[in-house]
């Protein structure tokens, strides 16, 4: 069996696209790799322009071992993912995305999970478990009719038919409510939480990610390890800047959790107490 430490290594592309690396297992969350200036679609004709650069291509990309993607809004999966990414990697994601994925672009591999329903990828001798987690983009069903289903997730890396050795939390594209505190209950310990902030807001003024105030309680609620900010200031929706949440946070006394990983830069998290460090 293939040997490896316990680290993982964490890789910030951009807004809410993260490349993980333990052992030989390399994963992806919600490949959005458009340019400064390009439009994502957000459906009903609704665009938004990306602000940023991401800090790799979609055609650089290592080989993946599975995408998991929360959900399908042009900037967490878009037509530069659609166009490189292998159509025969594993995608794991809501029933909503996975049937779009495996109908209209021909990724036969994207299944679709219901909350609280997991799967577990394999590389080498290590491997993640993916459970799907409560999430939603908007709080009024009216609203919520409109937008696609969101799933948050627990990604729990080990070695194959082993424990976990490091847990990560990722919130997708939610907004804060009282479902997510059974997260918490069914995961009491995780070493990070990736959360989607921005305060997205549409025409109407409506809300639908959580903005820096929601995602500083929201950490404080779970009391993960860490706590990592991503989906801040690339997109001309979001109306919260990554200032508002490290403000709050660190009203909030967790300052000493944040984990500060600008885009391009990679994190390397250590099970137990080890602060991660930063390149």
């Amino acid at each position: 069996m293939t040997t490896f430490d316990d680290a993982l290594d964490l890789h910030f592309i951009g807004n809410a696209t993260v490349l993980l690396r333990f052992g030989e297992l390399t994963l992806l969350t919600d490949p959005n790799f458009l340019h400064r200036g390009e439009l994502a679609h957000l459906g009903y004709g609704l665009v938004s322009r990306r602000l940023t650069e991401p800090a790799l291509d979609a055609a650089d990309l290592p080989r993946l071992d599975g995408v998991v993607l929360s959900h399908l809004h042009g900037d967490h999966w878009d037509r530069r993912a659609g166009r490189h990414l292998d159509r025969s990697v594993p995608i794991v994601t809501t029933r909503h995305a996975a049937r779009h994925l495996r109908t209209w672009q021909g990724f036969q591999r994207a299944g679709g999970l219901r909350t609280w329903e997991s799967c577990t990828l394999t590389r080498g001798g290590a491997q993640v478990r993916v459970t799907s987690l409560p999430g939603r983009h908007a709080l009024r069903p009216v609203l919520r009719s409109l937008l696609p289903p969101v799933m948050g997730s627990m990604l729990e890396f080990g070695p194959v038919d082993g424990p976990a050795r490091l847990r990560l939390y990722v919130s997708g594209d939610t907004l804060l409510f009282d479902g997510l505190e059974e997260i918490s209950q069914r995961f009491p310990a995780a070493d990070l939480a990736v959360l989607h902030l921005g305060g997205t807001q549409l025409p109407g003024g409506f809300v639908v990610t959580m903005d820096g105030a929601q995602g500083a309680e929201l950490a404080r609620r779970l009391d993960y390890r860490r706590v990592l900010p991503v989906h801040y200031d690339d997109y001309t929706v979001f109306r919260s800047p990554l200032h508002d949440f490290l403000t709050e946070a660190r009203r909030l006394g967790l300052e000493e959790r944040l984990l500060h990983c600008p885009r391009g830069r990679h994190a390397r998290l250590v099970p137990g107490g080890d602060r991660p460090t930063v390149r």
